[in-house]
């Protein structure tokens, strides 16, 4: 009876989990692998490739099974190939994994889809661990319930742990690609602080990410993001307290 239970609820939510990669040879198979080996199949995994000169593609096929989609050509960026994937996604709730990332466990997509079934929430949300070169964790990014207002203090959630509605991105659009490095705090600060979406926090940790990406490798490259931030309020005619940024001075 339960295991009947378990299959029906399987079944409810469809996700896209969009990568995009280029020249990630040297991650892409573990990103890949822990997308297949969670128990919830329900899914789609699309690999947004920028024409990778080394051996990424030949590994993506390797590891491609029937609920994979692979798209390699030139773009313009990170964000570009993101919204493309969005523009690709057959599900009803999409996330990103990127190349340098992987799930924590097997039950991420599961305890996710439990959590939109049991909340009816726009977006879900969780805890994500920066892990050092070495293995060991450098940071444990521990997030918290979503109340409107925390944006203005400094308060955003863990990007790659965000899974939204597809009918949002459908609504609200998808990432500005006239940022460089802050078109994800664009979005998240456009679609929770803006538009005031039902956003439901899941305190799981549910991706595992490397340290030493773009916009938080050192502190020039954070005060370029945190310019970006302050852009991000003003093209959403949003004003930010004085102190809104501060915390994001900080590389992770």
């Amino acid at each position: 009876m339960y295991v009947l239970l378990g299959l029906f609820f399987r079944s409810m939510y469809k996700f896209t989990i969009i990568t995009a990669c280029f020249n990630a040879e040297k991650t892409i198979a573990r990103t890949m692998q822990s997308v297949q080996e969670q128990h919830y199949k329900n899914y789609e995994h699309l690999i947004i490739d920028g024409k990778s000169t080394d051996e990424t593609l030949n590994i993506v096929q390797s590891f491609s099974n029937s609920n994979t989609r692979i798209i390699s050509e030139k773009d313009e960026g990170i964000y570009d190939a993101l919204n493309k994937g969005i523009s690709l996604a057959t599900g009803d709730i999409i996330g990103f994994l990127h190349a340098d990332d992987f799930f924590a466990d097997a039950e991420v997509l599961e305890r996710i889809a439990r959590q939109f079934e049991q909340t009816d929430a726009d977006a879900v949300y969780a805890n994500l661990i920066y892990q050092k070169p070495s293995g060991g964790i450098h940071r444990y990014w521990k997030s918290e319930t979503y109340k409107q207002g925390l944006f203005l203090w400094g308060w955003m959630p863990a990007h790659p742990t965000l899974y939204i509605k597809t009918s949002v991105y459908k609504a609200l659009g998808g990432f500005n690609t006239q940022f460089t490095s802050a078109a994800d705090y664009e979005l998240m600060l456009r679609y929770f602080h803006k538009h005031q979406i039902n956003a439901s926090y899941l305190p799981k940790v549910t991706v595992i990410m490397q340290t030493g990406g773009k916009s938080n490798a050192s502190v020039k490259n954070r005060l370029i993001a945190n310019a970006e931030d302050r852009k991000a309020w003003t093209v959403n005619n949003l004003k930010p307290y004085f102190f809104t940024l501060v915390y994001y001075l900080t590389p992770y």
